[in-house]
Order: structure tokens, then C-alpha cells, then sequence
């Protein structure tokens, strides 16, 4: 955790525990040195659902080409958000209200994944048109994967056996341009097994194309850039990945690439910070029990892996009684659900941990508090936190005003706010 960061968590009062922290400088500079590392006529678009909020997305703003949507709520958050930023519209089961939605924001593009749904959005464009990418589940051999959207059976995207029943709705309706395709397939992938995912997929439309004389333009290859929780320094290789995109690229001199990353981007700004309650043992194991648990964090329950953390050492104790801690061991650390499950690392070895100490969970900021079952239990929700030095302002705004405001709660300079349960 940078000084800043540890700062500031230091300043915060039991009371504001558990909290988010976002490190905003960090995001800033990782999100850069990607941007870098990309070729031209790479497009980076923010995939919205790894985590969507407002201040995360406005720091992203200045560095990304547009941001990945995947529902009507999404669409409508980030379209309020940023009226003009491009917007591309995926996921498999949208609604004619969403369609009709898309084509009322001036989405750039929609990405059909049926000819169920390219049927549907004709009968809600009127004399409207709209670009359009088709998502296509290929039929490659992925591997071992942390996620596989493709190359098997699965919901997502168009069988290829049916691209050519959406050749001729296309054909049929000068109201719906097709620009290229959509082909996400994997998750979890690192810079060389994504590439070679890359270079299989160009290939395909290659052949794919020239049978069916289209020249298409933009081809999508998604996101699912690898983020290794059990090694938190071992990041993505964008310069690698980057290069290998410039040679695929020259060998397609018309062709525009867009990935559409979302946890690799703003996983490691996010901090889940917390105190300990307890220390017990059971049948002479240790647990320490914190405040909050998964359903604030359900990273490590989703992806069943052990958080990263580091523990923010707190000498104060005013109890009369010995303070219970773990010592020089292997720590179970759970929160305060009422399910075995709530357990946020298993068996981690800590110098020592007591109760009142803090640990501060690393690689937070996607796919954690906004897949978490908030309500289960009905505890406090925590307070969020927007560390950046650069700013002398700060914004606040109670996240239980989501509905009318859509905006998430924001703080900074040790300003907190708690959403409303």
C-alpha cells in the first residue's frame, strides 16, 4: 500500500470500517502505461461491469476510447456519466426496452449475439440506423481457462453455423450496418496464450470474410487479460501483448482492433479495508474474524482464491483482558456471516495479528463490492474512499440515492461516506 494510501487508512475511525479505498494516482498511471503499450488502430474500451464507479470511470475517461456496456442499467449509468464518450452494448439476452435504449443513446456499437435479437432490433429502429458487430462462439480449443465464453457450448454469441442467416437480414434492411465482428472467448488468459487466442481468431475471419467477399474493418477479441490474485506482482504483460497486436496488425492494414478489458484495469487500485474482531481457535486452529466479510468482498468466494492483504498493525487496547492474536501461524480469516463460506483467506501465515489490528485487502477494485450480496444479514454497508493528491476537492454522494442520482458514494481527504443500508 502506497504512503498516501496507508495515510489516510491510519486517519479513518473504527466507524468508517469496513471502507473501499480507491488509489486514483495508481489507476491513472496503470491505465497510461497500457494506453502506451498499444499499437494505433487498437481501440481500449473499459469493460463498465468490473466496477462502475462514477469516480473509477471518470479517471478512465481521459485514457480509454469508450466504455463496454452490458445491460440497460449500465447503459443508462455511463451514457449519464459521459454524454458523448462512445458506448458499445454487448451481452446475450437483451431486451426490445434495451435495444430500443441502445438506439436512443446513440450507442457507436451494439453487438448482436443471435438472430433472434438481430430480428428484434429491426423492429425497433424505425428510420433510425445503427453499426453493428456479430458476436461468434468459434470453435477453437481453449485450454485450461479461468472463464470460457467460447469454443464450446455456451450462451454467449452466434453459433457460426447461423452468421450467414444474419448475412441476409443484414442484406435485407439498409438501416443496420455491420462493421465487423465480436469474438470474446476466454477470461483469465496471460499476454502469449491471448495473442495466439488473437492471431487464431484473425485468421478465422479471414477465411470467414473472403468466402463471403465482405471487407470487414473492426474486429473486437474482448477482454479476459489475466489478473494472478495469488501473485499480485505479476501483472499483465501489456508490452508484450502490444507488440504482438503491431505484427498482427500489419499483416491487416485495414483492419481496427478493440479490446475490451475491465478487472486487469482497475483491480489493483482497490483496497477492501477492515479491522479484526477476534481471534479464536477451534480444535487449535486459528481464525480471526473481521469486520464485514464476502458479501462486501466476494472476490475470493467467486473465484475461490485466497485475497492478498497486509496487515496495518493498531497498539491501541484499552480492554482489561489479554488481547487474543495469532502469532508467527497459519490464519483462517473469515467475516461475520453466519455460513462457513464467508471466508475471505484460508490457512495464510501472518507474523502476528491481533484483534483492533486492520488488514487491508489488495487487488479489490473489480468484480468486488458490485457482485457482492449487500444485504445478507443486513450489516453496515462500508464507506468508499477516493485517494488522490492531486485533487484539494472532494465529492460526496449517498450511495443509496444510486436510483435518482446514479452516482456512487465518493470521498476524499479523509471524508467518508457510509451508503445507506
Amino acid at each position: 500500500m502506497r504512503p498516501a494510501l496507508l495515510h489516510h487508512v491510519r486517519q479513518m475511525t473504527d466507524d468508517d470500517l469496513p471502507a473501499y479505498v480507491y488509489d486514483l494516482p495508481s489507476l491513472r498511471e496503470h491505465v497510461r502505461a497500457i494506453r502506451a503499450a498499444l499499437p494505433d488502430r487498437v481501440e481500449l474500451l473499459y469493460a463498465a461491469k468490473a466496477n462502475s464507479d462514477p469516480r473509477l470511470l471518470h479517471t478512465l475517461a481521459g485514457h480509454v476510447d469508450g466504455f463496454e456496456v452490458a445491460s440497460g442499467g449500465e447503459l443508462r449509468h455511463v451514457r449519464r456519466l459521459f454524454p458523448d464518450t462512445p458506448i458499445a452494448f454487448g451481452g446475450p439476452g437483451k431486451t426490445p426496452a434495451e435495444l430500443a435504449q441502445a438506439l436512443n443513446a446513440g450507442v457507436h456499437r451494439l453487438h448482436v449475439e443471435s438472430a433472434h435479437e438481430l430480428r428484434l432490433l429491426t423492429t425497433v429502429l424505425g428510420n433510425r440506423t445503427i453499426d453493428i458487430l456479430l458476436r461468434v462462439n468459434l470453435p477453437v480449443t481453449l485450454g485450461p481457462v479461468a472463464l470460457a465464453m467460447g469454443g464450446q457450448p455456451s450462451p454467449f454469441g452466434l453459433d457460426p453455423t447461423q452468421l450467414d442467416q444474419c448475412l441476409a437480414v443484414i442484406a435485407a434492411d439498409r438501416r443496420i450496418r455491420l462493421r465487423g465482428l465480436h469474438v470474446h472467448l476466454a477470461s483469465g488468459l496471460d499476454a502469449r496464450a491471448q495473442l495466439a487466442l488473437a492471431n487464431e481468431v484473425l485468421a478465422w475471419a479471414d477465411d470467414w470474410a473472403d468466402t463471403r467477399v465482405l471487407g470487414l474493418t473492426e474486429i473486437n477479441i474482448g477482454g479476459g487479460m489475466g489478473v494472478d490474485y495469488a501473485r499480485p506482482q505479476q501483472v499483465f504483460d501489456w508490452p508484450a501483448f502490444g507488440a504482438g497486436l503491431r505484427a498482427a496488425l500489419a499483416r491487416h492494414p485495414e483492419l481496427t482492433l478493440r479490446i475490451e478489458p475491465g478487472r486487469s484495469l482497475t483491480a489493483y487500485c482497490g483496497w477492501y479495508v477492515t479491522q479484526v474482531l477476534d481471534v479464536k481457535r477451534s480444535h487449535g486452529q486459528p481464525f480471526a474474524v473481521l469486520r464485514g466479510g464476502t458479501h462486501h468482498l466476494r472476490t475470493p468466494a467467486a473465484k475461490q482464491h485466497d485475497q492478498p492483504f497486509e496487515v496495518i498493525p493498531d497498539d491501541v487496547w484499552f480492554h482489561p483482558w489479554d488481547r487474543p492474536e495469532a502469532y508467527d501461524e497459519a490464519v483462517t480469516l473469515v467475516g461475520q456471516l453466519c455460513t462457513p463460506k464467508d471466508v475471505l483467506a484460508r490457512g495464510v501465515t501472518v507474523e502476528r495479528l491481533r484483534a483492533g489490528d486492520r488488514v487491508a485487502f489488495a487487488m479489490a477494485g473489480a468484480y468486488a463490492w458490485n457482485i457482492s450480496h449487500h444485504q445478507f444479514l443486513m450489516h453496515p454497508h462500508p464507506t468508499f474512499h477516493h485517494v488522490d493528491e492531486a485533487e484539494t476537492a472532494h465529492v460526496t454522494e449517498q450511495a443509496g440515492a444510486v436510483e435518482k442520482a446514479d452516482v456512487a458514494t465518493a470521498s476524499v481527504g479523509g471524508m467518508s461516506v457510509r451508503p445507506a443500508s
